[in-house]
C-alpha cells in the first residue's frame, strides 16, 4: 500500500531512476487487488494478460531511454461504461454483460498514449443511472473505510479502486455528481470538467448533455496531471469544445490571495449534516487564513435543479437506451414470439430496475402533449440555473459548498426510496446543469467516514478549481489519510 500512496511525480521519478519497472507497479496493483477487492468489488474485469504484456513493452522503452511522460508505466483503472477494445464493456447492465468492443473511447486511448496502464474495468451503477453503486446488476462495490457503507456513485468502483490503493488513478464519468459525490464519500479528489473539455466519444451515453469524463486521483496534484492527458479537441465528439489547453499543473502555485469566494446559502440551509456544514466552515477558515475573502451568495434557482435534471437525464437516456434492442448488440432473449417480442423480452430481462424506472420517466416526458408541460420547461429552469452561476461569476472567482449533504450511509438504506437517493445530489447536479467545472477534496470526517469539499468555477476555468484546491490540500492533512482495511 504504501508504494501506491506515493504521488504520481514520486512514483515516475522511481520509474526514471530505476528504483522500479513497470511489471512491479503492475503486479504490485494485482497483488492489492487480489488481497481486498473480495471485501470492496471495485472491479468487474481484470486486464491481467494485457496490462503485462504492456508493462513489460514499456519496460523495454525504460530501458532503452525512449519518451516517458509523468503517466507512463503507472496502473489506473476506468469506468465499465468506457468502451476499451477487447476488453469487456458492460455498464454493469446484463444486457452489455457479453460486449467487448472493437474500438476504445479517446480519453481511454490518450492514457494508452500516455504510457498509462489499464488494469481493469471498474464497477458502477447500471448505465451510470444511481448514487450508491447498488444499482450494479453484478454486485454492489463497498467503501474501503468502511464496508458496511456504500462508496457513492455511479463512479462507485472507480472511487473505491483509488481509496484502497489498488491503481494509482481511475477514469469516472459525472452526469450529475457521479465522479464527486463518490470521491467525496471515498475521501479521494474527483475532478468534473467542463462540459466538452474531455472527449465523450466511446462513452456509453446516459444523458448526452451532461455526460462528462474526469479524473479521479489521490490527491490534485495527480488530478491535474491526469486531466492534461484527457483534455482536448476530438474531431469524432461533436460536442467537444475546441479550446486551448493550458499547463493544469502551472496553476498549482499554493497562492489565493485575494481570491473572492462565494457560498451558496442554498447549500448549507436544509437537508445539509451539521457536520458537513462545520467541516465547510473550517476549510473557508483555512481560505481566509491564506488571503481569500468568501460572502455568502444566494443561487436562487438550486431548488428545482433536482426536478430538472431528473426530467432531463432521464428523457435523454430514453432516446439514448432505445438503441439497446437484443438485435445490434448486447444480449438478445430466447424464443420471442415475433420482432416486438424480441424488443420486449431483451429489455425486460436485460435491464434493471432503476433504468427502468429513468427509461419509463423519459419516455413520458417527452411523449405528446408532456413535451411542452415538462422537457421544455426543464430545459428553461436549466437555463435559469445557469444564470444563477453567470451572475455569481461576475462578482466571484470561486464557489464553495459541500459534495454531499452528508456522509456516505448504509448499504440498503435508501434504496428502497429513490427519491431520497437523487436528494444526494442537490449540491452537485446544479453545477453538472450549468456545464462548469467542479472538484471534490477531502474537507474532514463523521463517524470515521469522509466528507467532501465542492469547489465549482468558471467554465474552462479548471486552473482556478485546481489551483484552491490544490491550496487547501497543502494546508490541510485530510488527503493524507487512507482507509485501513
Amino acid at each position: 500500500m504504501a508504494l501506491f500512496d506515493l504521488r504520481l511525480q514520486e512514483v515516475h521519478n522511481k520509474l526514471v531512476g530505476k528504483e522500479l519497472s513497470v511489471t512491479e507497479l503492475v503486479d504490485g496493483s494485482f497483488e492489492r487487488i487480489a488481497k481486498t477487492d473480495s471485501a470492496i468489488q471495485a472491479f468487474l474485469t481484470l486486464n491481467e494478460d494485457g496490462a503485462r504484456t504492456h508493462a513489460a513493452e514499456l519496460d523495454k522503452t525504460l530501458q532503452s531511454g525512449g519518451e516517458r511522460g509523468l503517466l507512463f508505466g503507472l496502473p489506473a483503472g476506468i469506468k465499465d461504461n468506457m468502451v476499451t477494445e477487447g476488453l469487456a464493456t458492460t455498464c454493469a447492465s446484463q444486457f452489455l454483460s457479453n460486449y467487448k468492443p472493437i474500438y476504445s473511447a479517446t480519453a481511454a486511448r490518450k492514457l494508452e498514449a500516455a504510457g498509462a496502464v489499464t488494469i481493469g474495468k471498474l464497477n458502477m451503477d447500471e448505465f451510470a443511472m444511481g448514487g450508491s453503486n447498488e444499482n450494479s446488476s453484478f454486485y454492489p462495490t463497498r467503501n474501503p473505510w468502511n464496508t458496511d457503507y456504500v462508496p457513492g456513485g455511479s463512479s462507485g468502483g472507480s472511487a473505491a479502486a483509488v481509496a484502497a490503493g489498488q491503481v494509482y488513478f481511475s477514469l469516472g464519468s459525472d452526469t450529475g455528481g457521479s465522479i464527486r459525490q463518490p470521491a467525496a464519500y471515498c475521501g479521494i479528489v474527483g475532478l468534473k470538467p467542463t462540459y466538452g473539455l474531455v472527449s465523450r466519444f466511446g462513452l456509453v451515453a446516459f444523458a448526452s448533455s451532461l455526460d462528462q469524463i474526469g479524473p479521479l486521483t489521490k490527491n490534485v496534484e495527480d488530478s491535474a496531471y491526469v486531466l492534461q492527458a484527457i483534455a482536448g479537441y476530438d474531431a469524432s465528439d461533436s460536442t467537444s469544445a475546441n479550446v486551448e489547453i493550458p499547463d493544469y499543473t502551472a496553476a498549482l502555485t499554493g497562492d489565493v490571495k485575494g481570491l473572492r469566494i462565494g457560498v451558496p446559502k442554498e447549500y448549507l440551509g436544509a437537508g445539509i449534516d451539521p457536520r458537513v456544514k462545520e467541516a465547510v466552515m473550517n476549510a473557508l477558515r483555512v481560505y481566509e487564513s491564506l488571503g481569500a475573502t468568501w460572502e455568502e451568495i444566494s443561487l436562487p434557482h438550486t431548488e428545482y435543479a433536482i426536478a430538472a435534471y431528473y426530467l432531463l437525464a432521464s428523457s435523454e437516456a430514453s432516446s439514448n437506451l432505445a438503441r439497446f434492442d437484443g438485435v445490434r448488440y448486447g444480449v438478445r432473449a430466447d424464443n420471442p414470439d415475433n420482432l416486438i417480442d424480441l424488443y420486449r423480452k431483451s429489455r425486460s430481462q436485460g435491464f434493471g430496475d432503476e433504468v427502468k424506472r429513468r427509461i419509463m420517466l423519459g419516455t413520458y416526458a417527452l411523449s405528446s402533449g408532456y413535451y411542452d408541460a415538462y422537457y421544455l420547461k426543464a430545459q428553461k429552469v436549466r437555463t435559469l440555473i445557469k444564470g444563477d452561476f453567470d451572475k455569481a461569476f461576475e462578482q466571484y472567482d470561486l464557489i464553495i459548498g459541500p459534495t454531499a449533504p452528508t456522509p456516505a450511509f448504509r448499504i440498503g438504506e435508501q434504496v428502497g426510496d429513490p427519491l431520497t437517493m437523487y436528494l444526494n445530489d442537490i449540491c452537485t447536479i446544479p453545477v453538472s446543469l450549468a456545464g462548469i467545472p467542479a472538484i471534490s477534496v477531502p474537507c474532514g470526517s463523521a463517524d470515521g467516514l469522509p466528507i467532501g469539499l465542492q469547489i465549482i468555477g468558471k467554465a474552462f476555468d479548471e486552473s482556478t478549481v485546481l489551483r484552491a484546491a490544490h491550496a487547501f490540500e497543502a494546508h490541510t492533512d485530510y488527503h493524507k489519510l487512507r482507509p485501513q482495511l
